[in-house]
Order: C-alpha cells, then structure tokens, then sequence
C-alpha cells in the first residue's frame, strides 16, 4: 500500500473543478501538489487554498499542447520535489452539439458540428493527455519513482448523444490504462508504475467542467439512482484508494450513481 503522506501529484487542469478537489484531497492526507493551468488567476487562487489546508503546493502554469511546457512541467517538478509519485490529467473541455442537426419540419440538416469543435475536444482531451503522461512517465521511470497514473475517462465513453467529440476522446482514455499497463509490464516496470482511469457520470457544474446546472442539472438528476450529482470530492476520494492499493491497475473504474446511459444518451 502506498502512502499519500509525502508523496507528489502533478495535476493538469487543477486550478478548477476535479482538478482541483483532487488538490486539496492531496494536501489533506499529508502530499504535495503541483498544480498546473493555463489561468494564472485561478492557478494562483487554488494555490492558496490549498495552502490555507496546510500543504505544500507549487502553482505552473502550463499549456498541455506544448510539449516544451509539458517537459517543463515534469522537470521542474522533479526540480523542486525530487520526485513524481501521482499524475492527473484533468485539462480538458467540451464543445457538445450533434453531427448533424436538422430541422423538424421539413427534416434537411441546418447545422453541422464544425471541424474546429470537433479538433479541439480532441487535441485539448486527448492530445494533453498523451503529452502530459509521456513527459512526466519519463521522469518517473528516469528518477526511481513509484506511483500512479490516473486519467479521467468518462461514462461518455459508452457513447452520449451530441457528445461524438468528447465521447471520443474518453472513449480512447478508456483504452489507455491497459495499453500502457502491457507496455509497462514489458519493460519490468509494471510493479512500480500503474496506470488507471476513473470515468465520472453527472458531476456537480459548480466545482467541475463538464458539469450541468439550472434545468440541465434536474434533467441529469432523473437519470441518477442516488438522486444527485457527483460531487467532485467524492472523485478524489476514489482516486485516493486507487494510488493507495497497489493491486489496483490496467483497469476503469465508474464514479456515476448507477447511472446508465440509455440510447438516447
């Protein structure tokens, strides 16, 4: 079993949201955070409450399309903590709309999902991801460093009406913990390094992007067997165990209520 006292987490996108309810999840249990984002603002304002929880936490900020700002992220972790126990991609947006919409009188398509919607759910959610994991997993690996790699998937995954963007980008996150649990596995390391990913269902909108408020929210509520939203914190709990237990890898674990998506998303 692992022990979050001590240990350090790099989190993308943890300036808000999961993001940062994972943050202060960390610093509570006695870790250190670095928190990276593309607002300086908000980074800056997460920081400090963490730090208001009594822990330690460095604020970057950090564009997950670049892979020089990715590169530095791990880096200067390692620069300032000497390690990397805990990675958490949580950068990532969505741009939701059908493929194509039509009018329902005469039944013609009077709109399209634009090219630039569907790229940038994409390269945001995917392409982060893959950035941020590649350059901290070699820092991990080059430095002696045993921890996790946790990513958040989604039970969008399964496949969400006007969600074909976002849907896809969770849908290959959904993959990824045993691709790279068999590529670790190869080369000796799957014993210190594990990869994982959690996929939310309706997550509270006031603390998490890709949440929902007003009638939205009641709508999402109806399709909840517990009568509510996720809330954020209940995320990083889970995240928690999952670093903690250390036969726990390869594998996607749900956080939705007992939601199930219906053919209508």
């Amino acid at each position: 079993m692992l022990d979050i006292r001590g240990s350090v987490a790099v989190i993308t996108g943890g300036a808000q949201g999961i993001g940062r309810a994972l943050g202060e999840y960390w610093v509570a249990g006695g870790g250190k955070v670095v928190l990276a984002d593309v607002s300086e603002e908000r980074l800056e304002e997460a920081k400090k409450s963490l730090e208001s929880l009594g822990g330690e936490a460095i604020a970057l900020t950090c564009n997950v399309l670049s892979e020089a700002d990715c590169s530095w992220l791990a880096q200067k972790t390692i620069d300032i903590f000497g390690k990397i126990n805990m990675v958490i991609p949580c950068a990532g947006i969505t741009r939701d709309c059908p493929v194509l919409d039509t009018d329902k009188g005469a039944g013609k398509v009077i709109g399209k999902m634009s090219l630039e919607n569907f790229q940038v759910v994409m390269n945001i959610n995917l392409t982060g991801v893959f950035l941020t994991v590649r350059e901290c997993v070699e820092q991990m690996i080059n430095h002696d460093c045993r921890g996790l790699i946790c990513l958040i998937s989604s039970t969008s995954s399964l496949g969400a009406a006007e969600q074909l963007n976002y849907s896809s980008s969770a849908a290959a996150l959904s993959v990824a913990p045993r691709v790279l649990t068999a590529e670790f596995f190869r080369r000796g390391l799957a014993g210190r390094i594990r990869c994982v990913a959690i996929a939310p269902g309706y997550v509270d909108a006031s603390l998490a992007r890709g949440g929902m408020d007003g009638e939205h929210a009641g709508n999402a509520v109806d399709q909840v067997p517990i009568g509510r939203l996720i809330d954020p914190y209940e995320i990083a709990s889970l995240v928690g165990e999952l670093y903690r237990n250390e036969a726990l890898a390869g594998e996607v674990y749900y956080i939705h209520g007992g939601l199930r998506l219906g053919s209508r998303g």
